[in-house]
C-alpha cells in the first residue's frame, strides 16, 4: 500500500469510529425505547432464500430428505443381500477371477476365503423381498421399501467414502446433498435450520465423522447443515443467561445487524448476508430448539413404537426427533449410527448393530405414513460402502464393488428388490447403482434436473452429480 492510500484508509477508519459510534448508539437508544413488540420483533434485511431453481424443472414430488447414514460400513451381506452360493463355499478360496486386479483395503496380499453369511434370510410381504434376520422390525415394511442390491462407489476408507456419498465426489471442499439441496430449493422453516444431522453409536467400532461432511463447500455458508447434539442442549448457547431476556437479546442483535448492514451494503459479501440471516435464525431457535426437544407431549404408544422416551442420544431417540424437524419444515435431516464397521466379530456385531437402529427406523417410517408424510419424504437407509464376501478372521473388510441400501417414500416403489450382485456378493453386476445415480433421483424427486443445477466457481461450473448422475426411473411410481 503507497503512503496515500494508507493515509485514506486511516482517515476512513477513524471517521467511522467517531460517526459509527454515534449510530450504533441511536440503534441501541432506538431498540430500549421500542418496547411495545421488541422480543417478536424479527429483523427483515436479509429476504428469505427462496432458492435459485425457480421456477422448478419439474413436477416435485418430496419436500424432504430424511437420510438414516449407517456409518462404517454394513455388511451387505448380513442384511439386504442374500448369497447362498456364498453359504456354500464357506471357507473355501476366494476365486481369484472374482478379485484379480481389483482393489481391496486390509486384505491385500492374503490368503481370500469365502465367509458364509451369518445370518439367515427369509421372504417378508407379499412381495417376498428377502431380508435378514438381523431386522425384525424393518422386515414388516418389505412392502414398502425399494432394496438396492448393486450399489457401488469410489472410495474404499471411511472418511473419503463418506465424502463420495455426501458430496458426489472424494475431493473434500465440494457442498453436501444437503446444502445443494437448500441452494436449489430454500427452507421451508423459519425457526430452525433448513439442514440438521445428528448422530448416535453403538454396536460395533465407532468411526469418526468430519463435520465438513455436511458442509457448504464453496456455496455461501448460510447452506450448512447444523448438528444437534443427541442429549442436553441440542445446540451449545441457544439458552440466554441469566437474567437475560428476549428483549435484552432483540435489543443486542438489532445493534449486531445494523453493522452488518453496512457491511453487506458496501461489500455485497454473501458471508455478510448470511451472518445476518443466522443471527435472526438463532434468535428463533431460542424459542422453537427447546420445543422440538421437549416430547412430554408426544403420547404413549408413539415412544412405545420408538422405544425411546426421548433424550437418551440413542438412533431411536433421533429417529423421533427427525419426524418431529419434518414435521415444522425441516428440508434435509441426516442421522448418523456410527457402529456398523465389523472388521472382526461381524456375526455378532451386525445382529447388535442393527438391534439398535432397527425398531427406530420402522417406527420413522410407520409413523410418517400413518400422518401422510411418507408420500412427500424420501427415506434413504444405508452406510458408505459394504463388506468383502472373503474373511477378515471373524469379520468382513471394507467394500466398493457391490452393496446394498433401501429407500422408502418419495414416490418410490415398495416391494421392488433393484440390481443384483454375483453369486459371490463381491461385484455389482445388474442394474448398476453409482452414488452420483442415485443423488440425480434425489434431485429429480425434488423437481431438480440435476445437469442444471449448477454454481460457478474457480471459472468453472459445478454440482452435486459433477459429470456422471443418472435418474433411477425404474424404481420410481
Amino acid at each position: 500500500m503507497n503512503p496515500i492510500e494508507a493515509i485514506r484508509t486511516d482517515a476512513c477508519r477513524r471517521t467511522f469510529l467517531r460517526q459509527g459510534a454515534a449510530g450504533v448508539g441511536a440503534v441501541a437508544l432506538h431498540s430500549i425505547m421500542d418496547r411495545t413488540d421488541a422480543a417478536e420483533k424479527s429483523d427483515v434485511s436479509v429476504p428469505r432464500w427462496r432458492g435459485v431453481v425457480q421456477p422448478l424443472h419439474r413436477t416435485q414430488r418430496i419436500r424432504r430428505v430424511i437420510h438414516l447414514c449407517m456409518a462404517g460400513g454394513p455388511s451387505h451381506l448380513e442384511t439386504l443381500d442374500h448369497k447362498p452360493k456364498l453359504a456354500e463355499m464357506n471357507g473355501q478360496s476366494m476365486p481369484e477371477s472374482f478379485t484379480n486386479g481389483r482393489q481391496i483395503a486390509q486384505l491385500q496380499g492374503r490368503e481370500l476365503k469365502c465367509l458364509a453369511p451369518q445370518h439367515p434370510f427369509r421372504p417378508h410381504g407379499e412381495s417376498g423381498q428377502l431380508l435378514s434376520d438381523v431386522f425384525p422390525h424393518i422386515s414388516t415394511l418389505a412392502d414398502d421399501i425399494c432394496i438396492i442390491n448393486s450399489m457401488q462407489t469410489d472410495q474404499i476408507n471411511h472418511d473419503p467414502a463418506h465424502t463420495v456419498m455426501n458430496t458426489g465426489t472424494s475431493i473434500p471442499g465440494r457442498p453436501s446433498m444437503g446444502s445443494w439441496t437448500l441452494y436449489g430449493l430454500g427452507s421451508e422453516c423459519e425457526d430452525m435450520p433448513g439442514y440438521v444431522v445428528l448422530t448416535s453409536v453403538g454396536g460395533g467400532q465407532s468411526q469418526p465423522i468430519a463435520a465438513r461432511q455436511w458442509h457448504s463447500g464453496f456455496l455461501p455458508s448460510r447452506f450448512q447443515g447444523v448438528e444437534f447434539r443427541s442429549q442436553g442442549d441440542p445446540v451449545l448457547y441457544v439458552n440466554s443467561p441469566g437474567g437475560v431476556g428476549l428483549a435484552n437479546q432483540r435489543q443486542v442483535i438489532s445493534a449486531v445487524q445494523q453493522l452488518n448492514r453496512i457491511g453487506n451494503e458496501a461489500f455485497q459479501d454473501p458471508e455478510i448476508a448470511t451472518r445476518i440471516s443466522q443471527y435472526e435464525l438463532a434468535f428463533r431457535m431460542q424459542s422453537s430448539v427447546p420445543e422440538l426437544m421437549n416430547v412430554s407431549g408426544e403420547p404413549d404408544h408413539i415412544l412405545k413404537m420408538y422405544g425411546t422416551e426421548g433424550g437418551d442420544g440413542s438412533f431411536a431417540s433421533n429417529c423421533l426427533l427427525a419426524r418431529r424437524l419434518a414435521e415444522r419444515g425441516v428440508r434435509f435431516i441426516q442421522l448418523y449410527h456410527r457402529g456398523w464397521d465389523h472388521h472382526g466379530g461381524v456375526k455378532d456385531g451386525a445382529k447388535r448393530t442393527a438391534s439398535l437402529v432397527d425398531q427406530g427406523t420402522t417406527a420413522l417410517i410407520q409413523d410418517l405414513k400413518q400422518r401422510g408424510m411418507l408420500d412427500d419424504t424420501l427415506i434413504i437407509w444405508g452406510g458408505e460402502f459394504g463388506r468383502t464376501p472373503m474373511a477378515q478372521g471373524s469379520g468382513r473388510d471394507h467394500h466398493i464393488m457391490g452393496f446394498s441400501m433401501f429407500l422408502a417414500g418419495g414416490a418410490v416403489k415398495g416391494g421392488l428388490t433393484w440390481g443384483a450382485t454375483d453369486e459371490l456378493g463381491y461385484e455389482a453386476i445388474e442394474n448398476k447403482v453409482h452414488v452420483n445415480d442415485l443423488h440425480a433421483t434425489l434431485l429429480h424427486l425434488f423437481g431438480i434436473d440435476h445437469e442444471r443445477l449448477t454454481h460457478r466457481f474457480q471459472g468453472r461450473d459445478f454440482r452435486l452429480t459433477d459429470v456422471s448422475g443418472h435418474v433411477l426411473h425404474d424404481i420410481l411410481t
